[in-house]
């Protein structure tokens, strides 16, 4: 395994800066010495006083200077021209699966005009590689588990799937065409500190502070429960930067990686389990009130990573444990919102 270190004299745009995985990734390569552009259009889709929270913590870093900007305007091309990144990570996008069905328009907007622009200036100002985020989602309906990068991916049951999908198909055909070295990173369920508030874990958290029921889309079926690969936010980290100075090189320079735990948890015992978390950072009991109700339209019953593709390539191996990594968040989220312990 021929691994190369991270070239911390280059330049690294992060589209989505202010996002949940990007001010991580961005935090990490400014505290090596890096040089961080980071763009985002900071959209109201959750409480964006987290977002100016992440960037406000990024702006105590020399290296660091912030753009807002939204990549689905032309203008986005400026930033390329301004300031010449090498490296380029895509982490700008409408995310969410139930968002989707009621608001499809802002998804092709960002999530496909957003990504053409990105590809676009990438051929006008040439990049030595673009990572971009994919989702577990393109795998929609399959039932072989766990999921392979190999397998087909015909079957989306979501417009934010499909788009997803749609952004690998793009980036393949202008690596293709103007041999731009890009990797697509399909994320399974990341969690943790400053997570979004949209993500079930943090929902939960804050419904339960606001002495409000959680509604758990199962039917109560214990037998037949959800599965999801929960992946924390730290291992993600370490994953993508291993491979910004890895790009894909050969005739078609355009790789797909899953980068997930390789280990599903049940919904129910992910529930549990933060319970357990926010007991043990609170010193009490912890139940949340539960109100089950059926699967919604576009989840899918599993998620679950077959990592070795990765592994084999970085060394990728997640090591946090799902009690673990929602102990940390606990600790976070009680701090972070003033929550008064026994």
């Amino acid at each position: 395994m021929n691994i190369k270190q991270l070239d911390t004299s280059k330049v690294y745009l992060i589209t989505g800066a202010a996002g949940f995985i990007g001010y991580f990734l961005a935090k990490k390569l400014l505290a090596q010495g890096c040089r961080v552009i980071g763009v985002d259009q900071i959209n109201d889709y959750y409480n964006v006083s987290l977002k100016y929270n992440r960037l406000e913590q990024l702006q105590a870093y020399a290296k660091f200077t912030f753009v807002k900007a939204d990549i689905s305007d032309k203008r986005i091309h400026s930033v390329f021209e301004k300031y010449k990144p090498q490296i380029v990570i895509n982490l700008a996008a409408q995310a969410g699966v139930r968002y989707s069905i009621q608001n499809p328009d802002v998804y092709i907007q960002s999530n496909i005009v957003g990504f053409f622009h990105i590809l676009e200036a990438c051929r006008n100002h040439p990049v030595d590689h673009l990572v971009y985020a994919s989702s577990s989602s393109v795998y929609g309906t399959n039932e072989k588990v766990p999921f392979e990068e190999t397998d087909a991916v015909d079957n989306q049951v979501s417009l934010y799937a499909t788009t997803k999908k749609t952004n690998e198909l793009m980036a393949n055909s202008y690596s293709h065409l103007y041999q731009i070295p890009s990797t697509g990173l399909r994320f399974f369920t990341v969690y943790g500190p400053m997570g979004r508030p949209d993500m079930a874990y943090h929902s939960f958290a804050d419904k339960y502070f606001a002495d409000e029921p959680i509604h758990i889309y199962n039917n109560g079926d214990a037998d037949n429960d959800l599965y999801r690969d929960f992946t924390y936010i730290d291992d993600i980290i370490v994953g993508i930067e291993r491979l910004l100075p890895n790009p894909p090189v050969g005739l078609l320079p355009h790789k797909i990686y899953n980068i997930g735990n390789n280990k599903p948890v049940k919904l129910m015992v992910f529930i549990e389990t933060l319970e357990k978390a926010f007991s043990k950072t609170l010193g009490r009991r912890v139940d949340f009130h539960k109100i089950f109700k059926p699967r919604q339209p576009g989840d899918v019953p599993a998620t679950y990573a077959s990592t070795a593709l990765l592994e084999k390539e970085i060394g990728f191996k997640p090591e946090t444990s799902i009690e673990e990594g929602l102990e940390r968040f606990a600790a976070w989220y009680v701090d972070y919102y003033g929550i008064k312990k026994l």
